[in-house]
């Protein structure tokens, strides 16, 4: 199956001016004369012209290994400029592996949604990262000077391992991107997306989740899922009983939360921290003597109640262990417990059972699904006796459609929470909210973890990890915290009875600005900055509103307004401890302008007349500034 060019596509090469405002740069362009079928090299080789231009003008050319077959089928789209679309089949079973290369010239980072991924720009050599239905996205990007994406690649497989490469290569000074997927004759081909557009790496990563989410069917978020969390994780950790839960409960509501999320330990006395006493999941009765009652107590204080799973650990010292001891993916002796084959429909059958309890007889909203990229194997086993499902990515599938089945027939604005490193879009139809993993008292790395969540997670919630302090922290150094989640979901966790009323007023002053600013800053276009340096600012653009976080001594650059149009209200959050915040204006404009503090004080009103370029405003650390433009 071969494609040729559309018909009327007469694209033609334009040049662009460079971010800094340097030389013009060429912009990839599909070239309609371009053949769209692969030509052979040698045997089990080809070559296939892409009709895009990589950055430097030179026509980008995929080469393609087929291992088990002589013969491939291609066909080549383009959608939009500088963005191609290829698919790739095959006439028997066989391992297909695609490889391109870009030159290395003004790149700056290279990002995946790997949890734990610096930006540095890795040699070729790197083993390439196996990417599953429970491990990760198939998506990756090579960002150059002024946050413009080089290159960003996509496969299409949501479900299946693709083993997916990129590096430095040290010979010639290019970017090898590689993709590796096993295809069968009745299976679904190899798809690639590749953007050469040139245009700001966050937009051409949004666009990436808008192609995987082409068909898909999503039940919906509901509003409590977007709302600011409780969890009891870091401030109690196991030690959790209904009555202290009741109490946080009822302080969380005072300060904004809309949902509590009740943690590890209510299954067990245990207070050991490992994972020996997961499997039966029936509450500790001297801890939760009578969970319907307890959650309808929390319903009371105005919070949706989700509950903590950790779906494949089988405790040696639980009764379901002799019972499913035999129908394991691998021991984990450090833990304590065993990883479930999910391959068995009879595992399956009986976590869905347990699980679905929550909902169906003590009345919870939701759960939350820990662990579940612990089903990811390198090397499995091959499928045993009494196994339904080849593959353990079929059996984890199985699992969570049959989970959701389940949960929505009781309640169909069920939440159920993921966690990084299980963020693929394969996953988005079993969830409607993605936290990212923990890092405690790490502001920073909970902001480019939330962010990097953010630009990838298409139609489910983004949450920060739960955001913790000491009790001596400072009230500024609270708010500081919260800022930099303020492009995610917050989820809180700290004793709120141990809380001074500085403290408790910076936590209720920003989930308040959280609230009233929902729709922007979570579903508005997100526009990080520089992520070489972790993000020290970014924006999201609404309609009428722009909210500006300010991590580092950065000028902040106010969105274009003409003749009434574009942002009227401009929000500048300030997390840095400078408080002189540079204004950037393109033209003289007046305002006004509202300085508030870590406590949502106001320090200052007045009225700014912007000259063109720099305005310096002095905004304290944790504080926020907010501009009304006149018409």
């Amino acid at each position: 199956m071969t494609t040729e060019p559309r018909p009327g596509a007469e694209h033609t090469a334009q040049a662009a001016t460079a971010p800094d405002g340097g030389a013009p740069q060429p912009v990839p362009v599909w070239r309609p004369n371009t053949p769209a079928r692969a030509v052979p090299d040698t045997v089990g080789e080809w070559r296939l012209p892409t009709g895009l231009l990589d950055p430097t003008g030179v026509p980008l050319t995929v080469h393609l290994t087929g291992l088990g077959c002589d013969r491939l089928d291609t066909a080549v789209t383009p959608v939009g400029e500088g963005v191609a679309l290829i698919e790739i089949t095959v006439p028997a079973q066989a391992t297909v592996r695609a490889e391109w290369r870009v030159p290395c010239v003004g790149a700056t980072a290279f990002w995946t949604p790997d949890t734990n991924a610096s930006r540095w720009l890795p040699p070729s050599w790197v083993a390439p990262r196996t990417v599953s239905l429970s491990l990760g996205a198939p998506v990756a990007a090579l960002v150059g000077t002024g946050d413009r994406a080089l290159c960003t690649a996509a496969a299409g497989e949501a479900t299946a391992p693709v083993r997916v490469g990129a590096g430095v290569v040290e010979e010639s000074g290019e970017f090898a991107f590689t993709v590796e997927q096993d295809l069968g004759p009745d299976g679904p081909p190899m798809r690639l997306r590749i953007d050469l557009s040139g245009r700001h790496f966050a937009t051409t990563l949004q666009a990436v989740s808008a192609w995987w989410a082409e068909g898909l069917d999503h039940p919906g978020v509901a509003p409590a899922a977007r709302m600011p969390a409780y969890s009891t994780w870091y401030s109690l950790h196991q030690n959790v009983d209904a009555a202290t839960v009741e109490r946080q409960a009822v302080l969380a509501a005072a300060v904004g939360c809309e949902s509590v999320i009740v943690d590890d330990g209510w299954q067990t006395t245990d207070r050991t921290r490992g994972y020996g006493h997961c499997g039966d999941w029936e509450p500790n009765p001297a801890a939760f003597p009578d969970p319907a009652a307890h959650v309808a107590e929390v319903h009371r204080a105005g919070l949706a109640y989700l509950l903590w799973y950790a779906v494949p650990f089988i405790g040696r010292h639980n009764d379901a262990w002799d019972r499913f001891k035999g129908m394991i993916l691998r021991e984990e002796p450090h833990l304590d417990a065993a990883v479930l084959d999910p391959r068995h429909p009879e595992v399956r059958g009986y976590l869905v059972e347990r699980v679905s309890r929550a909902v169906e007889e003590w009345g919870m909203d939701g759960v939350k699904l820990d662990f579940i990229d612990r089903f990811a194997v390198a090397d499995p086993p091959p499928a045993p006796a009494g196994a339904d499902r080849r593959g353990v990515h079929e059996g984890v599938l199985q699992l969570l459609a049959d989970l959701d089945t389940r949960l929505r027939r009781t309640r169909p604005d069920v939440i159920v929470e993921h966690r990084q490193p299980y963020v693929g879009p394969g996953l988005w139809p079993y969830a409607t909210m993605v936290r990212a993993t923990d890092c405690p008292l790490s502001p920073a790395e909970n902001r480019q973890r939330t962010v990097d969540c953010r630009l990838t997670a298409g139609p489910i919630a983004v949450h920060a990890d739960m955001i913790m302090w000491h009790s001596a922290e400072t009230p500024e150094a609270v708010a500081v915290h919260l800022v930099n989640a303020l492009f995610s979901v917050p989820q809180i966790s700290v004793d709120l009875t141990a809380q001074s009323p500085d403290q408790l007023a910076a936590l209720r002053f920003w989930l308040g600005v959280f609230r009233r600013h929902a729709g922007v800053l979570q579903r508005g276009a997100l526009e990080p900055a520089r992520p070489d340096l972790g993000y020290p600012l970014v924006r999201a653009q609404g309609h009428d509103t722009t909210v500006v976080a300010r991590y580092a001594p950065m000028p902040v650059a106010l969105p274009e307004r003409e003749r009434g149009d574009g942002p009227r209200t401009v929000l500048v959050a300030n997390a840095d401890g400078d408080p002189v915040v540079l204004l950037v204006a393109t033209r003289p404009e007046r305002t006004r302008a509202r300085v508030q503090d870590y406590r949502g004080e106001i320090l200052s009103e007045t009225v700014l007349d912007l000259v063109v370029g720099v305005n310096p405003v002095t905004v304290p650390t944790g504080g926020l500034l907010t501009l009304t433009r006149e018409d």
